[in-house]
């Protein structure tokens, strides 16, 4: 009787080949193949007769399949075929169904499974599932994935590009479990996405789900501790470079976690009020340090005085390999808005947007206090995004 497969040997296996579970493995064995660009791939596949005819059925790859799991599967096969059945019938799910599948596969590894799951699945909703969600994963076509995607490309491109990455994963999932032989949201639709010659956002700006990482980049230079905390600042509270760069401390309420930036500076002539999150407070006490916090002073000074320049947020973006520009952070705030399902006039409060009714409602203290709330989990959701937190030393 041939040897059963152990999980030591399909952890370790480095030689090709096939190598079968043994007799009593219901035609399963463990595929080793080299990989085009080096190193070797395994892969899960059961010989089984249905309806008089041999055929092989893909398991998935492992580790994402382990041992134990094939054999489950093999085991279930073998009954549907003993009781009449065809088990490849219904074993290639729909995108909706196998997104559910990815995100229970990763959800352990994330630091807010739930909150995490929710903008996933937020971000498809809203502009994916029409399309793609019903499709059978196998039946998801590249012009399926551009019919998605170009409406988003060059009005909202980190957008795009996060939900491109997002079924680009689900895609990869079903590769990996061999119910297609390619990703359709990968290299095969770049030519066709249109390039930046032509429309395009204004402002270079990242998807949300990169800004926290953004930030630690940014820590990690060697540039002054002012100018550092003065473009965190900025970023927690989605306010202009220039409104952050010519802050005084008598605009700041600590107390009250309110700052006040007067109309004479802002852009649309307006009084606009910020809700600090405790992050920003915790900006703001490190500058305090630096500076002494004199109330006409300011938060930020330049060097040798004076403002810090407009173009030093560019540079350091440009420092710490960020694909963006200062202002398109707040591209990046208010996508995660949309993601997490904020109310949009919230949203463009936020932002010290007169948009509609919004220019005469956003200062009431009703709207404030929801605005609150949302900078509150911008905040802890960089936070969250971060594998460690990084002290500005």
């Amino acid at each position: 009787m041939a040897n059963s497969l152990s999980a030591a040997f399909v952890r370790t296996v480095n030689r090709p080949g096939r190598y079968g579970d043994g007799r009593g493995g219901f035609g399963l064995a463990l595929d080793v193949r080299e990989r085009a660009g080096g190193g070797i791939r395994r892969m899960w596949t059961q010989r089984i007769r249905v309806n008089g005819h041999a055929t092989n059925l893909g398991l998935g790859a492992y580790p994402v399949v382990t041992l134990a799991g094939a054999r489950a599967a093999a085991l279930s096969n073998a009954r549907a075929v003993q009781q009449g059945r065809d088990p490849r019938a219904a074993r290639v799910p729909t995108f909706r169904a196998a997104l559910d599948k990815v995100i229970a596969l990763h959800a352990p590894t994330w630091k807010h499974p739930a909150r995490q799951a929710r903008e996933w699945r937020n971000s498809l909703e809203a502009h994916a599932m029409q399309r793609i969600g019903g499709l059978l994963v196998s039946k998801v076509t590249a012009g399926d994935v551009l019919a998605v995607l170009v409406p988003l490309w060059n009005t909202k491109r980190p957008t795009a590009q996060l939900v491109r990455q997002r079924i680009g994963t689900v895609m990869k999932w079903a590769v990996a479990n061999r119910y297609r032989d390619d990703n359709p949201a990968g290299d095969a639709i770049g030519a066709a996405l249109p390039k930046s010659n032509g429309p395009r956002n204004h402002h270079r700006a990242l998807p949300h789900g990169e800004v926290s990482a953004a930030l630690n980049r940014v820590r990690e230079l060697p540039d002054r501790d002012a100018i550092k905390l003065a473009f965190e600042l900025m970023v927690l509270t989605a306010v202009r470079s220039v409104e952050v760069r010519g802050a005084t401390w008598s605009e700041f309420d600590i107390e009250d976690a309110t700052w006040t930036i007067p109309a004479a500076r802002m852009k649309g002539k307006r009084e606009h009020r910020v809700p600090l999150s405790g992050a920003a407070r915790a900006v703001l006490d490190r500058a305090r340090e630096l500076t002494g916090g004199r109330a006409d002073a300011l938060v930020f000074p330049a060097a040798r005085g004076g403002r810090i320049q407009d173009f030093v947020f560019s540079r350091l973006c440009r420092a710490a390999g960020i694909a963006a520009v200062p202002h398109g952070f707040r591209s990046s705030f208010r996508d995660w808005c949309g993601d997490t399902g904020k109310a949009r006039e919230v949203a463009e409060a936020c932002l010290a947007h007169q948009v509609g009714g919004v220019e005469g409602a956003y200062a009431r203290s009703d709207l404030f206090e929801r605005r609150r709330g949302v900078m509150d989990g911008w905040a802890a959701y960089l936070a969250g995004q971060r594998a460690k937190v990084v002290r500005i030393a």
